[in-house]
């Protein structure tokens, strides 16, 4: 990926904006409280499609009407916030949106995909399987693959970081969750072209330890498995490309528990009144593992996504 400019941000926050406006960031009094540090949290789960990976969608359909005009549609695998980004961003530019999903995919998730648009394909016991069928479809359908990692997708997204910074240039340490790599990587591309000091701290489940164990080995480790219900932030084994850019760019990773992920999204209804899918938890999650080393410091959340079956969150919140 080359290094993003704040020029190019900058311009991907005009093609954002025609379709939503930025999203708030607020400093929670109550999570202050708590901690015992300033926290910011970034409202992704305000967005038209309830997460942050609808600015990636915006920015990934400009791009590709500018430079593959012939293309009639659009095939990508995804448990859900990808997949409504991509539906909700081809709708809107009239171009066909299938979406693989894997098999006891929530349900929610993919009701709002066809919401906005999509066709649902279940495919697949993971993530993963689901990948490789959308590579399948891409072929026979004649269909433009969209990758779940690429430039113009983290174009997008770093946006919504540039609102963070821009709102909160002070911040000590900012907590993003990993799945596929675009959030965290467009933190670390804002923050380095903004030119601040800002430490950012990535978070994966310990049941999807992937991205976590790659960092820590220095090269791209694969797992078993990724049974988390943070789906979000199910991937066994980390994108090249992602991986490239925070290996270097991020202060470190930490890895949440199901326990401690259950807990950050009670304390985000009871604190903010907010609510948060298990993915977009994971950030508070981590900052509250964290919590001693960050007594004092002017702190950020990203609270990427509020998409979360209404079952899986009684059981949670209940």
């Amino acid at each position: 990926m080359h290094t993003l400019t704040l020029d190019d941000i900058q311009q991907a926050a005009r093609q954002v904006y025609q379709a939503m406006p930025a999203t708030p960031q607020y400093r929670w009094p109550l999570l202050a409280e708590r901690l015992g540090c300033t926290v910011w949290v970034k409202h992704e789960n305000h967005t038209p499609t309830g997460a942050f990976k609808v600015r990636g969608g915006i920015t990934f359909m400009h791009w590709l009407k500018r430079t593959h005009p012939e293309v009639k549609g659009i095939v990508t695998a995804t448990r859900g916030n990808h997949g409504q980004s991509q539906a909700f961003a081809a709708s809107a530019l009239d171009l066909r949106a299938l979406i693989v999903v894997p098999r006891g995919n929530s349900k929610e998730k993919n009701n709002a995909m066809r919401g906005f648009g999509g066709e649902v394909v279940e495919y697949g016991r993971d993530f993963d399987e689901a990948r490789e069928e959308a590579a399948r479809l891409a072929q026979q359908h004649n269909l433009y693959l969209v990758p779940p990692y690429h430039t113009e997708l983290v174009k997008g997204v770093a946006t919504y970081a540039l609102e963070l910074f821009t709102a909160a240039p002070d911040l000590d340490t900012v907590y993003v969750p990993i799945g596929c790599g675009s959030g965290i990587c467009a933190v670390i591309a804002a923050r380095d072209a903004l030119g601040l000091k800002t430490e950012v701290v990535g978070v994966v489940s310990t049941e999807a330890a992937a991205a976590k164990l790659s960092f820590e080995a220095g090269e791209i480790c694969e797992t078993d498995s990724a049974n988390t219900f943070a789906d979000g932030l199910a991937v066994r084994k980390p994108i090249p490309e992602a991986f490239a850019v925070y290996a270097k760019g991020a202060a470190r990773i930490v890895a949440v528990s199901e326990e401690e992920v259950g807990e950050a999204m009670r304390v985000y209804f009871t604190d903010t009144h907010n609510l948060a899918e298990g993915a977009g938890a994971a950030g508070l999650a981590g900052l509250m593992q964290e919590r001693e080393a960050m007594v004092g410091k002017r702190v950020g959340v990203v609270l990427s996504g509020g998409n979360v079956d209404r079952e899986v969150y009684l059981g949670v919140v209940g």
